[in-house]
């Protein structure tokens, strides 16, 4: 992200009402930042004529008359808004997103969770996730029941869940660049499960280790709680307002209660955007936390 210029949003949408939900938290971000906008629409080869189960936008016509009235609609008011029809239909539409990404030099993606299986499957496999391991720039998923709760975003408050891998720091160095955008305070978490609240692959471990693995958890902590302070020193003192936390619990229960906690209203994930079902932290924490968030996610690709 350029501190430099002004900050670039690009909004892909379909036609539906459902992928339309992101559009509050959008303007909402836009307006704190002072970001321009970028609606984008890529026409399908042999399109179907429904999606989720409404009208799907088939025609070169329809896009543009579409998001010409999304661009003027309220919502946006105030806010520098362009669109964009790619009028050669394609059967990647990930792939021409994020070729778009490239393209129009966009800072920022921000879509819907919802995927080609419908909502029992909001992340893996949807064209969300495939953009995330296709792109090297931020993609702010936004669960459709947000319109719907009380929990639209002023993004005032970010949290950033780190487990002490340096790859995941990069999320953090994100976050501070939107975070003095948006003036907003940064909550680090680290979360050490208990022996009883492990998942994935440690569950395994714990079966037939348990004393030694809970032994290790306990050891772990002391480490955690240097690593965070270690970080809120660093960037104290670059002006940067940073609270921290350490959770002996599940990791992914942990981040929903400390953002509640920390009245955070934006989780913030470094991923290594894998393609298809293989989790993208060990015991698939990142896949379940979208699935469960009503806050937004953004997730900030590491690349070697």
């Amino acid at each position: 992200m350029d501190k430099t210029s002004r900050m670039k949003l690009l909004i892909p949408l379909d036609g539906s009402p459902l992928a339309e939900r992101v559009l509050t938290a959008a303007a909402q971000l836009a307006r704190k930042t002072h970001a321009a906008v970028n609606l984008l629409h890529v026409l399908e080869k042999d399109p179907p004529d429904k999606v989720h189960g409404q009208m799907h936008l088939t025609t070169a016509n329809q896009a543009e008359e579409y998001l010409r009235a999304t661009a003027e609609s309220r919502i946006f008011k105030g806010i520098d808004v362009k669109f964009h029809v790619h009028l050669v239909g394609v059967r990647d539409v990930s792939q021409s997103i994020s070729d778009h990404i490239e393209e129009l030099k966009q800072d920022m993606v921000i879509m819907c969770t919802h995927g080609s299986s419908g909502l029992h499957d909001l992340f893996v496999g949807s064209i969300a996730q495939q953009v995330v391991s296709l792109s090297k720039t931020p993609v702010m998923l936004v669960n459709p029941s947000l319109e719907k709760s009380k929990a639209e975003p002023n993004f005032q408050s970010f949290l950033v869940p780190l487990d002490g891998n340096p790859d995941h720091e990069h999320g953090l160095e994100y976050a501070l660049n939107l975070a003095e955008l948006c003036q907003a305070k940064i909550h680090l978490m680290i979360a050490v499960p208990r022996l009883g609240t492990m998942s994935g692959e440690l569950t395994t471990i714990t079966r037939y280790l348990p004393g030694t693995t809970a032994r290790m958890m306990d050891m772990v902590v002391p480490d955690a709680r240097a690593y965070l302070r270690k970080l809120g020193s660093k960037f104290e003192d670059l002006g940067q307002t940073i609270s921290t936390t350490i959770s002996r619990s599940d990791p992914s229960k942990a981040i929903f209660k400390i953002a509640r906690t920390s009245k955070s209203d934006l989780i913030i994930l470094a991923t290594h955007g894998k393609r298809g079902a293989k989790p993208f932290w060990e015991g698939s924490v990142t896949p379940r936390v979208i699935r469960s968030s009503e806050l937004p996610i953004l997730l900030v690709p590491v690349r070697e």
